[in-house]
């Protein structure tokens, strides 16, 4: 099994933005998301998914969350919310999707995904939390990204999570994985293995896998998945180790998404 470690050089095979481009041109990001238990997890994914795309769409099956963010768009703009008529038009003229921070485990919204995936299959999707629990695997494809932590992987294959199963299920559905694990994260196309180092213990607070799931999705609005998963991982690694040299482990979710911009252009040196 061939196996690299990802590091910093993985930054020169990105997308940059030509200096005549326009809006538009360099990336548009559809978010779906949210519950009203959990509507802060999309909240990191946008705050992550803002810095790096041109145009960003949200919608939230909960209606008090379009309440909330409509308020937050008024503050900030970072964010155009949009209700379930537009979703289909909003991805017609998205790169990429991504699909589940925070999204509420029910027959409505598993009709929802796996309605997307079907209506959408060359579609670029990210599917991140909930959307794990709800997907359809015989969906599954290239244009797929899926990034689970090791009780999620388990429950979504049957199997315990290592190398050897993450390369199998990626083979065998032939999709990306993009696996969250305590010891390095590990990428694979069901061809190659990855592994990325970055990351330190700070990172296990809860939201920082939304920021992750937030930073892939836009980098892979101009970038292959395979590649946008890579440096995600390492991006978003070793944003927490920069946070970790001047803050120790007391920085949270938000920290770790403000810190990305930073640590984007600190990993191209």
């Amino acid at each position: 099994m061939n196996s690299e470690v990802i590091t910093s050089r993985i930054m020169k095979k990105l997308y940059v933005a030509p200096e005549n481009s326009h809006k538009g041109q360099n990336g548009v990001l559809t978010i779906i998301g949210g519950s009203k238990k959990y509507h802060g997890a999309p909240l990191l994914a946008i705050s992550a998914a803002s810095r790096f795309v041109d145009l960003l769409y949200f919608h939230s099956p909960e209606k008090q969350n379009n309440s909330l963010l409509q308020f937050l768009k008024s503050k900030k703009s970072t964010f155009i919310a949009i209700d379930k008529s537009e979703i289909a038009a909003t991805i017609k003229k998205s790169d990429c999707v991504l699909i589940g921070n925070g999204l509420e485990l029910n027959s409505q919204n598993k009709k929802m995904v796996n309605s997307l995936l079907k209506k959408f299959p060359s579609k670029k999707f990210v599917l991140d939390a909930g959307a794990l629990h709800l997907v359809d695997k015989k969906l599954l494809s290239e244009n797929i990204c899926l990034t689970p932590h090791i009780l999620e992987f388990a429950s979504l294959f049957g199997k315990p999570a290592s190398d050897q199963t993450v390369i199998e299920m990626a083979s065998k559905h032939s999709c990306i994985i993009l696996l969250k694990h305590p010891d390095g994260d590990i990428v694979s196309d069901g061809y190659e293995i990855a592994k990325n180092f970055t990351g330190n213990e700070g990172m296990t607070k809860g939201g920082t896998g939304d920021v992750l799931a937030g930073l892939l999705a836009a980098l892979s609005c101009k970038n292959d998945l395979l590649t946008s998963a890579k440096a995600a991982a390492f991006i978003n690694g070793f944003a927490g180790d920069l946070l970790k040299k001047r803050m120790g482990t007391n920085f949270d979710a938000q920290d770790l998404a403000d810190e990305l911009s930073g640590a984007y252009q600190e990993a191209k040196k």
